[in-house]
């Protein structure tokens, strides 16, 4: 399942974390890339032990907290801590697939996440580069993908895709991985689609009295199906 979800920050966020990322040091994007990964990828990264990436990351995990379709869609187990990353003067990332596991160093230890889902959170207003489209190949097709700033894009992390080449301006994005409660992508969608129908006979229909069996159905899928 590939999903666009509006909003996760508002304009005064986003713009706070760019105030806070044009003033931050940056370095070489290839320190979190795996030894394939590597090669193909060109692009600037803000440590992740700064306390720049501390701060920010905080503000996304907490802004990821509030947003119901981002859990509805995710149900997350764990997230890896938030980074960010900048293309500019032509970088690029060529066409990969992330790395199957990450490992969470940020409480001391080396913590391994699966990374079911990947997220990329744009920071740049689409008008302000050309180029440094998120090219996702997806079970339907190839997808491009450019959001406005403060959107995200949510995908199975098993997707083959790439960034290309920022000709003129910066896009800066945060990005990160998601370890879910599902590890498989079709029971993640049908539990997504069920919980929109749930909220949408909610809204429309309250009394329905098949909001109690359908709300049942719901928990006792992800009761089977969950990994905790």
């Amino acid at each position: 399942m590939l999903l666009h979800i509006p909003d996760i920050l508002t304009p005064d966020q986003v713009a706070h974390v760019r105030a806070r990322l044009d003033a931050a040091p940056w370095a070489d994007g290839r320190v979190t890339a795996g030894y394939q990964s590597s090669k193909a990828k060109d692009n600037a990264q803000l440590p992740e032990d700064s306390a720049e990436a501390r701060e920010l990351g905080a503000l996304v995990l907490e802004a990821l907290a509030r947003n119901s379709t981002f859990f509805s869609a995710a149900l997350p187990r764990r997230i890896y801590p938030p980074l960010f990353n900048r293309y500019a003067g032509g970088q690029s990332f060529g066409f990969h697939v992330d790395n199957a596991v990450r490992y969470d160093r940020s409480r001391g230890g080396m913590d391994p996440i699966r990374t079911d889902l990947s997220a990329t959170l744009f920071l740049s207003a689409p008008e302000d580069y050309d180029g440094g489209e998120l090219i996702i190949e997806d079970t339907y097709g190839t997808q491009q993908i450019k959001l406005p700033a403060g959107h995200l894009v949510l995908y199975p992390g098993t997707s083959l895709h790439r960034v290309t080449p920022v000709t003129r301006g910066a896009r800066i994005a945060s990005f990160f991985w998601i370890q879910s409660l599902l590890r498989e992508d079709a029971q993640r969608r049908l539990m997504f689609d069920l919980d929109v129908s749930i909220r949408t006979l909610t809204r429309d229909v309250p009394e329905h009295p098949s909001l109690v069996q359908l709300t049942g159905v719901y928990h006792n899928l992800l009761r089977r199906w969950s990994e905790t």
